[in-house]
């Protein structure tokens, strides 16, 4: 058969177009003018990606393929970028071509631990059963609202101590969003002497030295659960070239824990003021507040009153604050994740040294820090040092804000000495456990923070006292399991959370936490097998999900043995 001869230049002509035409899927006229008419007259900085997901999801109700496409372009992103973003966080529903969408109302129902003993399992196969076709009800990991289980998600609007027909009621009455009110706004901030101490420092009242010396003095250690002296922190970053940066972390995602959007949700300027006096005392010169996508209404209450301390007679002295939107990650509640995640990539911890405080968000030195520890400053230094190291009980200084939750008559954040014990926080703070059930067990920090046996109950609540019984206090979120209750199941629950939370990164994290929660799921478990695996996950894992996910099966082991007997 003859072919027909094509002229070397022809040839070469044509090659060269291939070569020029973008790679990828093609973007269609109408989506990228769907985008560019959403994304307004926003910047299409790299770093607002994620933002700029949230957009589309928000919208349209998931991410079409199209619409990413469209975005990448507009962001003059590769589509690869964008692609693994969307894919990475819980929150963005990507749709792909042939795919349908999902209902336009999702119900998420919580299944950590505490809303588990609250009954969540069957909340959710009711829900299913109900409102399987018209309305999308799936399981989520915690949602932040342990005190009032089990929780219910229609939309963006938590119901709490759900039933099946509270939630049938909320879709019914279209209830999708959620706004916040009842907290303290700024005109009753200031009326009680807000902004006082950092106007203070402004004017030179107060110098750094001073103020530094303080936090040394009071002992406050980091509360996001590292428990890392905070005016240390501060020196540290203090002392690195400018510009320095600041990153928040209000994305406690880790089961069992709430303080941070209890405190939030009354008192936002007292957590702002720490954060303006840190920002002065460090030469700070832009910060960044990243607040869990779960937090939908606190998210529009911050806003606001961000917006109004801008516009009052303060906002003059204002450093750059923004606020961004996470979206379902609970590794970004690690502090390289998260500036990861507010540089718009995926929550991936990064490999240390470099340490965040000297080459941080952006590639510039960083102050990382927790909510509440900022939420302290202005009492700290008002009140003095010594006034916060007092309040400890067992030889420990400082308070903790516990959040408790579980088998208790009155769950919630509960303000207390630090170290004080399990049995004194439940008969002091949360009136007994609850009629009918005897207390068992105990998680003193969290999935990750392990599982001890009452007979330990009277173990000092606080940093550096648990670590000798195999756990460790992290951000101070109590559950209190009673005899109604197995370690084993509650270790299950927990395996299966830090399952579906690695990001994946790296082999021990990613296979470990798979693997061991088939190990678990069974019920003769193999313990020369999850000891090994244990001692591969802690030791190379890259970040603490990895380290500490086998806290709650060691626990198991060590502590309860008994509910490992084989039945007879």
């Amino acid at each position: 058969m003859n072919h027909p001869v094509i002229p070397i230049a022809v040839a070469d002509a044509a090659r060269q177009r291939r070569r020029e035409a973008p790679k990828g899927r093609r973007v269609e006229p109408q989506a990228l003018a769907e985008v560019r008419a959403l994304l307004g007259d926003a910047p299409r900085a790299r770093d607002l990606l994620i933002e700029h997901l949230h957009k589309l999801q928000d919208r349209y109700g998931h991410l079409a393929v199209r619409h990413l496409a469209a975005l990448a372009q507009e962001m003059r992103l590769s589509q690869t970028e964008v692609f693994e973003v969307a894919t990475f966080y819980h929150h963005f529903d990507v749709v792909k071509e042939g795919e349908a969408p999902p209902p336009a109302l999702t119900v998420r129902v919580c299944d950590g631990l505490s809303c588990e003993l609250a009954g969540a399992r069957t909340l959710l196969a009711e829900l299913a059963q109900r409102h399987g076709v018209d309305v999308r009800v799936i399981a989520a990991p915690c949602v932040g609202r342990c005190e009032s289980a089990p929780v219910a998600v229609v939309g963006q609007r938590p119901v709490l101590h759900a039933s099946a027909d509270d939630v049938t009621a909320a879709i019914g009455r279209g209830e999708t969003t959620h706004d916040h009110h009842g907290h303290l706004d700024l005109a009753a901030y200031r009326a009680g002497g807000g902004y006082r101490l950092w106007q203070q420092c402004l004017r030179g009242e107060r110098d750094v030295e001073s103020v530094l010396q303080t936090l040394d003095d009071s002992a406050l250690r980091g509360l996001g659960g590292a428990g890392f002296p905070a005016g240390r922190k501060w020196r540290i970053v203090r002392a690195q070239p400018a510009p320095r940066l600041m990153a928040v972390n209000i994305d406690e995602g880790e089961p069992g824990t709430f303080k941070d959007r209890w405190y939030l949700e009354r008192d936002p300027h007292r957590f702002v003021e720490g954060l303006l006096v840190a920002a002065w005392a460090v030469g700070i010169d832009a910060v960044y507040v990243y607040l869990r996508d779960e937090y939908h209404g606190l998210r529009r209450m911050l806003e606001r009153e961000l917006a109004a301390l801008r516009a009052s007679d303060l906002g003059r002295d204002l450093p750059p604050i923004e606020l961004r939107r996470g979206a379902g990650a609970y590794i970004c509640g690690e502090e390289s994740a998260m500036i990861e995640s507010i540089e718009g990539k995926r929550g991936m911890p990064r490999l240390r040294p470099p340490y965040v405080a000297q080459l941080g968000l952006f590639g510039r030195p960083t102050l990382e820090h927790n909510f509440e520890t900022l939420y302290w400053v202005r009492e700290i230094v008002e009140k003095g040092g010594a006034w916060f190291a007092a309040q400890g009980r067992h030889g420990r200084k400082g308070l903790r804000s516990f959040s408790v939750s579980g088998r208790v008559k009155s769950p919630g954040v509960k303000l207390a000495p630090a170290g004080i014990t399990v049995r004194e926080l439940i008969d002091e703070h949360c009136g007994g456990m609850l009629d009918g059930h005897r207390f068992y067990a105990y998680l003193p920090g969290g999935a990750s923070g392990g599982i001890l046996p009452a007979s330990l109950g009277d173990v000092p609540l606080d940093f550096d006292t648990l670590q000798p019984h195999g756990c460790f206090i992290g951000s101070a979120a109590v559950i209190v399991l009673s005899d109604r209750d197995r370690a084993v199941d509650a270790a299950r629950n927990l395996m299966r959370f830090f399952r579906d939370e690695s990001c994946g990164q790296c082999t021990p994290c990613r296979n470990g936490t798979a693997k061991a929660s088939e190990l678990i799921a069974r019920d003769d478990w193999d313990l020369p097998l999850l000891a090994d695996l244990s001692a591969v996950m802690r030791d190379a894992s890259i970040c603490g999900l990895g380290q500490a996910a086998p806290n709650p099966i060691d626990c198991v082991v060590r502590y309860f043995p008994h509910e490992l007997a084989p039945k007879r």
